[in-house]
């Protein structure tokens, strides 16, 4: 079974450094076949016999600190969720959309969409955000470098595990995916 793990926080900044070719070294060492990473912010899509994705990605996790020493969180992710994304992001059905400021939250458990109260959304008005189960679609008016409703924020508010991706990155996932 395919599965795509998404790893938070790495090679951000100079933090938790990990060269993708070790990273798919270490993966390949694990049992994981056709390997695959996309650029160096933490896409990897791995094959193997297990099902669950928590527990590839509780897998991944623990080598990954094993080996590299850091602590990095990891959601896995199906294709299901990535054509979801492309289904029932809101802001995809608006005329002239601009897709560099669309990003997807994905989560590390279902959410009721009433935790949107949670996230006191309107304080960061212009940018505007919809929960959709597992995934937060969020829309900024400048950018994702000039907002408050980032990644920190959404994991302190929903007591998550949340890793963020832009729209051009859930496009060539879903791509690479096929």
């Amino acid at each position: 079974m395919k599965h795509l793990a998404l790893l938070r926080g790495i090679n951000v900044s100079g933090h938790n450094m990990i060269k993708m070719e070790a990273l798919k070294n270490m993966l390949e060492n694990m049992g994981y076949s056709d390997v695959v990473t996309y650029i160096q912010s933490g896409n990897v899509f791995v094959t193997t016999d297990e099902e669950s994705g928590s527990a590839v990605g509780f897998a991944i996790k623990q080598e990954i600190y094993k080996v590299f020493g850091h602590d990095v969180p990891v959601i896995v992710v199906t294709k299901d969720d990535l054509e979801l994304c492309f289904k029932n992001n809101p802001f995809l059905k608006e005329k002239e959309v601009d897709t560099k400021k669309l990003y997807v939250a994905f989560i590390s458990k279902e959410l009721p969409s009433s935790a949107i109260n949670e996230l006191k959304i309107s304080q960061f008005k212009p940018d505007e955000a919809v929960i959709d189960g597992n995934r937060i679609f969020i829309k900024y008016d400048i950018g994702a470098g000039k907002t408050r409703l980032d990644q920190k924020y959404i994991e302190k508010k929903l007591n998550v595990v949340a890793t963020m991706r832009n729209w051009n990155s859930v496009t060539k996932l879903l791509e690479m995916y096929e």
